[in-house]
């Protein structure tokens, strides 16, 4: 799955990044909408990164760190909201994000939050997945849903 880019502000994790979403253009975004101040200090996300290496390690299945959603408005917000809801190890369809979201037609829109969720792994965007059963698009690619999804007994 390769590298995740952390990033956090004083309010939470602010975004989580694959590879192939070149790490270099997220910090440019992120300096943009956030703050042109962008330090190195591990340090400050080693809480983040011990969880997620207990979740690779199969010891982890929820996160409990502090977020900051400043990157997701509206409609999406409330996407992700609900998205910590569906257990480790079980899927929810497409629709069935959109019900639980308050707006039961907006299918397109729940994939769309999906797609740009900035926590990608913390808030399990990847936990959604299609009416028909197949897995749909993933931030990290197909093939990085499918492993988390393995992992957590999902798939």
């Amino acid at each position: 799955m390769g590298s995740l880019l952390l990033a956090a502000t004083e309010q939470g994790l602010v975004r989580v990044a694959y590879e192939v979403q070149d790490h270099d253009r997220v910090l440019a975004a992120l300096a943009e909408t956030v703050s042109p101040r962008i330090l190195r200090a591990p340090a400050r996300l080693d809480p983040v990164a011990r969880q997620l290496e207990e979740y690779f390690g199969g010891g982890r299945h929820r996160f409990d760190v502090a977020l900051d959603f400043r990157l997701a408005h509206g409609f999406r917000r409330d996407v992700l909201a609900h998205l910590p809801d569906i257990g480790y190890g079980h899927t929810e369809s497409y629709a069935q994000v959109a019900a639980a979201a308050g707006s039961p037609r907006a299918v397109r829109a729940v994939g769309t939050a999906c797609a740009l969720n900035p926590l990608p792994v913390v808030v399990p965007c990847h936990r959604v997945i299609r009416s028909d059963g197949s897995l749909g698009q993933y931030a990290g690619g197909a093939a990085a849903k499918e492993i988390l999804l393995h992992l957590e007994g999902a798939a």
